[in-house]
């Protein structure tokens, strides 16, 4: 709880009164590895807090192909953020890469802390806005280069993960085959 705490006051003040409320709307979810938090095709029910473990966003394009196109490792916010405030349907699928735990808030908890505590929408906007200029940061690079380049382009930023998702998601994520993943590991040892 200690790790949350900590990364929500980086975006506003909080007094202990509202931390005691935040938290108490908390409940701790763990989800095994494959399991889905969120899938496409339904109603996005919870906005996570990752303790430990790592989750990737991915879809089926119309090919039937499955396309990561994103990874959220400890101390972030996992959620399909728009569709869970608008109540609509969702079509990314959120699943739980490793063993994870989390801390959730359902809709109604979270509505009732923001509805509560003056100031919790500047927060969660400055949050939102940093996980999105983390995800532009990593994404938009990896669209124009190689495959050797966007595979070292991973490695430098997602350090934490190269050893901990299975290189078929990491294949999906780059947007190459597991073969020429594998090629390309073996020519840069």
């Amino acid at each position: 709880m200690k790790e949350f705490i900590d990364y929500i006051l980086q975006f506003g003040d909080l007094n202990k009164q509202q931390i005691d409320l935040i938290t108490s709307k908390a409940t701790r979810l763990d989800l095994r590895k494959d399991e889905y938090f969120s899938e496409a095709g339904k109603i996005p029910k919870q906005v996570g807090f990752i303790l430990k473990g790592v989750v990737r966003f991915c879809y089926y394009n119309n090919k039937g192909q499955e396309i990561t196109h994103h990874f959220v490792d400890e101390n972030n916010f996992v959620s399909d953020q728009q569709k869970f405030e608008a109540q609509i349907v969702a079509s990314d699928y959120i699943e739980a890469v490793t063993d994870c735990q989390l801390l959730i808030f359902s809709k109604k908890n979270w509505d009732e802390i923001g509805n509560t505590i003056v100031g919790w929408d500047a927060i969660t906007g400055k949050i939102l806005k940093n996980c999105l200029l983390k995800t532009i940061e990593r994404r938009s690079p990896l669209v124009s280069e190689d495959a050797t380049t966007r595979y070292l382009s991973f490695i430098e930023m997602f350090p934490n993960l190269v050893n901990r998702i299975p290189l078929s998601y990491v294949a999906s994520y780059l947007g190459i085959t597991q073969q020429s993943l594998s090629r390309i590991r073996k020519n840069i040892r």
